[in-house]
This record gives structure tokens, sequence and C-alpha cells, in this order.
């Protein structure tokens, strides 16, 4: 364990991406400046429907990241149709000590506003949590390692990692592996949907 750590934990340089424009599509050039993703433990929301029903919130795990998208030519719009983030979440296997899971999720959005900081998101449940721990709370204790890749039109225009090498998904190693023992969600599958609106962006709907 000691050496995938040295592997793959070294400190980053900076806290956020060096970004240059890089052609994109039709002409057109895409710059996104990011920030290190940061995590923590959010209870699930009260809401007052009128109607109070007895439980105790239990905690999600957030992960957020801020950036910044620059487009050039500007569009008339002043926003970027579409990007996808991809994001990788490497939490410690509750059946093999000493080694990883690495949860992945592509969520894609639409309509970002340029040159403006926005935040984008994914989360793990409760349920998620309880699997991977035992518990119903401390859930960002699991996590190891956080990566996302910001993409327009295809191409990849900025990464980040909360620490270690950039690109850490992408190396294989016996201790980690790809699982989908536990889905990771997008904001709009959260009791979070409605709230913080202004602060991400903008989420696809699913094509049907």
């Amino acid at each position: 364990m000691r050496t995938f750590l040295r592997n793959f934990l070294f400190i980053a340089a900076t806290a956020s991406t060096i970004a240059v424009f890089s052609n994109v599509a039709n002409g057109q050039a895409a710059k996104v400046e990011s920030e290190k993703p940061t995590f923590d433990d959010l209870p699930s929301p009260e809401v007052n429907t009128g109607k109070a029903k007895s439980f105790k919130p239990k905690d999600w795990l957030e992960v957020e990241a801020k950036i910044n998208v620059d487009l050039r030519p500007v569009p008339p719009s002043k926003t970027c149709e579409r990007l996808t983030v991809k994001w990788y979440v490497a939490v410690k296997n509750p059946d093999k000590p000493g080694s990883f899971l690495l949860l992945t999720k592509d969520i894609e959005h639409v309509n970002v506003p340029l040159t403006e900081d926005v935040f984008v998101s994914v989360y793990l449940s409760p349920a998620s949590l309880k699997r991977i721990t035992g518990l119903d709370g401390g859930g960002k204790g699991a996590v190891e390692l956080v990566g996302f890749e910001v993409l327009v039109n295809g191409q990849k225009v900025s990464q980040q990692t909360n620490k270690g090498k950039e690109g850490w998904w992408l190396t294989s190693s016996d201790k980690i592996s790809r699982s989908d023992t536990v889905p990771l969600l997008n904001k709009n599958e959260t009791p979070f949907a409605m709230l913080w609106w202004d602060r991400y962006a903008e989420i696809a709907q699913e094509r049907r």
C-alpha cells in the first residue's frame, strides 16, 4: 500500500490547472480553468412539506470543484452549449484492506456561462456509503483520491485531482480496480437537486 501511495500521492505543483486555449471544433477554441476537487459529508436536507415525518438525516458524500470556462471566438449566447465532466473517485475497498475501488461517472452539463465561476459535483448516497464503510456517517474518511476531467466537444481541456499526480486514474495498479459496486450520482439524482441552483452548472436532461 505504501508503494501505491508513493506512486500516486505526491503533491501537485499548483492548486489550479494552467489552462491554454485548445481548438475543439469548427474553428472554436476552449479554455477551462479548474481548482482541486473537495469533498465532505452532507446531511440529507429536511424540507417542510406541511406534514412532518420522524427521521434522522443521514450523511451523503458530496464532491465538488470550481471551474471557469472561456471560448474563442465568444458565441453570442455567452455560454458553452455542452461540456462533460468525467469523475473518478477512489474509495477504500471494504473487502480487501489496502486496496481501492475506482468509481466513475460522466456528467454532461449544458448552457455553462462563460468567464464565470461555477461548480460541478458528484455524490454518494448514505446507502452506498454504508455499503462501503459499514457505518451511517463519516463517509469522507473512506475516500482516498478524487479526480476529474473536463471535455468540450469530446476534447479534454482540463483535469484536476485532490492530491497526487493528475491522471492517476489511468495508471494500472493491482491496488486499485474499477467497480460498479455503488453508483456515483449527479446532483439531479439527489435530494439536493433543487438547492443552490445558481451555484452549479446545469445538468443535461437524459435523452429518451
